[in-house]
């Protein structure tokens, strides 16, 4: 079932939020030497963030290869 606007909007505006969120636990992490943990917190900071455009524009999946594919195939297109 396709989500109402409103859901969208808040769907939207937390994956945002831990995308901010998780970005700076991975610049805590860089600051202090822990490199590979830093990494892994940019990847999801990352997914967080395609994963909120993703809904914006009608694409919805929890699987991060297909989130990848669709980015690939949409992102000339994407409305930001």
């Amino acid at each position: 079932m396709p989500l109402t606007p409103q859901e969208r909007n808040t769907i939207v505006k937390y994956r945002l939020k831990r995308s901010e969120e998780t970005w700076k636990e991975a610049k805590f992490l860089f600051e202090n030497n822990m490199l590979a943990a830093s990494v892994n917190r940019i990847y999801y900071s990352m997914f967080y963030a395609v994963n909120a455009l993703a809904i914006e524009n009608g694409f919805q999946t929890g699987k991060h290869t297909r989130l990848i594919g669709w980015f690939n195939k949409k992102h000339k297109e994407l409305t930001f």
